[in-house]
């Protein structure tokens, strides 16, 4: 694969011992090999969620960014911009989670354990759950609660994050799943929270606003 002029020698097929566990984990290993299954055959393919498993959280920060400066009338302007403030702390307080739980579970990325077609470099980080599942929905579940247009858009966008993540060999389908849940839940519970830090927040948002920062 060439991808974005970087060559790699991909596809890389590493063979693990099989699956192991219960039924829920033959279900996830199963689910896994359902999605990554489909990489290796059409370099076109391989290459596009190559991509969007590296650089398509970017496209969440320049939807964040757009969503602070887009014109509009001050009270849009607000909600639009609290909610980037929700989505940013939503984003860093479950990616903090997200270390707290790997630290009580160090779960092996599947490529380990599973026959698996890896387009990546591999990650020996904790597999469970998925960092950059976990950064995508915090950030659109904020977005959606203030603004169903962008916020739909963001959604479409960390979705693709989560099914390209399983794609390319990095995560089981549990780990993006899970992700989704922690950021999710910690960006409505940012969104309902802020507003109480509004007398700490205010002050550096109106110097901002006189600099036309905000």
């Amino acid at each position: 694969m060439t991808g974005l002029g970087v060559v790699l020698p991909l596809p890389i097929v590493k063979v693990g011992p099989g699956p192991r566990g219960g039924e829920g984990a033959l279900m996830d290993a199963g689910m896994f090999r359902l999605v990554n299954g489909l990489a290796g055959h059409v370099d076109g393919i391989d290459d596009t969620f190559e991509v969007i498993a590296r650089f398509a959280p970017l496209a969440l920060l320049g939807i964040l960014a757009l969503s602070w400066f887009w014109p509009g009338g001050r009270p849009e302007r607000d909600r639009r911009q609290w909610a980037v403030l929700a989505a940013v702390a939503a984003a860093a307080i479950a990616l903090g989670v997200n270390q707290v739980i790997i630290h009580l579970w160090d779960r092996p990325r599947p490529f380990v354990s599973h026959h698996a077609t890896l387009l990546l470099a591999p990650s020996h980080d904790p597999s469970f759950p998925s960092d950059h599942a976990t950064f995508g929905f915090a950030i659109a579940v904020a977005l959606v609660l203030a603004s169903k247009r962008v916020g739909m858009l963001a959604l479409f966008v960390a979705a693709l994050v989560a099914l390209a993540r399983v794609y390319v060999g990095e995560h089981y389908v549990s780990d993006v799943a899970a992700g989704a849940v922690v950021g999710g839940t910690i960006a409505i519970m940012a969104s309902r929270l802020l507003p109480y830090l509004a007398p700490i927040i205010e002050p550096p948002l109106r110097l901002a606003r006189r600099v036309h920062l905000a």
